[in-house]
């Protein structure tokens, strides 16, 4: 039987992913309005703002005396500022459909590093689920008529080191509930990355000379909306179901879950943008969605096996 805090967990999953999917068409939309990091440092004012009301009213706890509240720091290095860093700069090198790409091997590299960090097991099953997830991505960039260019290999570095560094928070955030709760976590890795977005923002504006236009964008209630959402509901409530997630499932298990943002992505570029839904769009959700499954299912008796061994 699964209790009711694990199926918690599995709804939270699938919601998650759901607002990564959607956060894709909100990105596109508020990048109209300003630049990739003027559009972080409002994104995470408006998810570090949102969480500090509740705290501020007393309606959310934190306690961070005399834990040690480094290991945080050293998580929000990963994510958000390494991942959304070498995101921006690697975009610049590369396509958006190469860093779709690139991203879907997240799982993978969740996997190597959860196992070599947490001693977290797989079974071959698990395993073969996730690299099948990992096709079924693969597959519907590459008939889009999608490809890597070798020849981008900054890009391509810079997005496979996104990989890593989402991973690395995955792995890294773990242990550390043992420690601090959901809430403590992810107030502070948002809180630093709007302290850090900001400062380099507005030095790079001071530099330019063009502080005055910072602020232009907010004069779009379009712009206004895709914030919110890429700020409140994509990066607060991501960071709290994710960490969430992780306290009731392992690492490797849950990364595999980000690969259906690419389905729910594909629905919205369909729905809102009118983008063409074709076989080959039908075969790599069917192999997306397969993996998903195969690699919660397939390892669900031997987590009990290990679990009624200690």
């Amino acid at each position: 039987m699964i209790s009711s805090n694990s199926k918690l967990a599995y709804v939270f999953a699938v919601v998650n992913a759901v607002i990564l999917g959607i956060s894709f068409l909100f990105a596109k939309i508020a990048l109209d309005y300003a630049n990739p990091l003027d559009t972080l440092t409002f994104r995470f004012a408006a998810s570090f703002l949102a969480m500090s009301i509740p705290v501020a009213f007393g309606w959310v706890k934190l306690a961070y005396r005399g834990k040690p509240v480094y290991k945080v720091l050293l998580l929000a290095i990963t994510y958000p500022l390494g991942f959304f860093t070498l995101q921006a700069f690697g975009l610049k090198h590369a396509t958006s459909a190469e860093g779709g790409i690139l991203y879907a091997f997240t799982p993978v590299v969740t996997m190597i590093l959860a196992s070599m960090y947490l001693k977290e097991r797989t079974t071959v099953l698990q395993k073969l689920s996730i690299l099948l997830s990992v096709f079924g991505v693969v597959f519907i960039f590459v008939m889009k008529g999608s490809s890597i260019d070798l020849s981008n290999l900054t890009g391509i570095t810079l997005l496979l080191l996104t990989c890593v560094a989402f991973a690395g928070y995955t792995v890294l955030a773990r242990p550390l509930l043992k420690q601090f709760s959901p809430a403590e976590i992810a107030y502070l890795i948002l809180g630093i990355g709007f302290v850090v977005f900001l400062v380099i923002t507005f030095t790079q504006h001071a530099i330019d000379g063009t502080l005055h236009s910072f602020f232009a964008p907010l004069a779009s209630g379009t712009f206004i909306s895709s914030i919110l959402y890429l700020g409140v509901i994509s990066s607060l409530g991501t960071a709290l179901m994710s960490i969430y997630i992780l306290s009731k499932m392992e690492a490797s298990r849950m990364s595999v879950f980000a690969n259906l943002s690419t389905i729910v992505s594909m629905a919205a570029g369909a729905m809102f943008l009118g983008e063409e839904v074709t076989v080959y769009h039908l075969i790599g959700s069917a192999l997306i969605i397969a993996g998903v499954i195969g690699t919660n299912r397939l390892g669900r008796r031997e987590a009990l096996k290990i679990a009624v061994s200690k």
